[in-house]
């Protein structure tokens, strides 16, 4: 399928499976990460007709956009907390960088699961 077509003067642009005029189409700047692109996939195996909305509105991209920067900002301030409260601190990583890294791998984890269980 060619991605971009013109019909009776409109032009229209292929997204997804669809065709979508390009009359109010906002061009998505944001990136769209590792959680936006696990948000689409969600969207397309359990939710297919909030899925299609998105498409057919031309609304997929801000929203990945949007669902990617918010649980990127959250992964930040679980790590920030979970940091403080296990008592990985700077201290840790001068005496013990191996032990530093293995909480600090351990905290990652565990802020991107609860992230993934909950905006993802």
């Amino acid at each position: 399928m060619e991605s971009r077509i013109t019909e009776n003067g409109i032009n229209y642009v292929l997204v997804g499976d669809y065709y979508i005029s390009e009359i109010g189409m906002k061009e998505e700047t944001r990136p769209i990460g590792k959680y936006g692109m696990l948000r689409k996939q969600y969207l397309k195996e359990h939710k297919p007709g909030r899925f299609s909305v998105l498409v057919i509105k031309g609304e997929l991209d801000q929203h990945l956009a949007d669902v990617d920067e918010q649980a990127r900002n959250m992964v930040e301030k679980l790590m920030k907390h979970l940091m403080e409260v296990e008592g990985v601190t700077e201290e840790l990583k001068r005496q013990d960088q191996m032990e530093w890294v293995r909480k600090n791998n351990g905290i990652k984890e565990m802020a991107e699961e609860i992230v993934l269980r909950e905006y993802v």
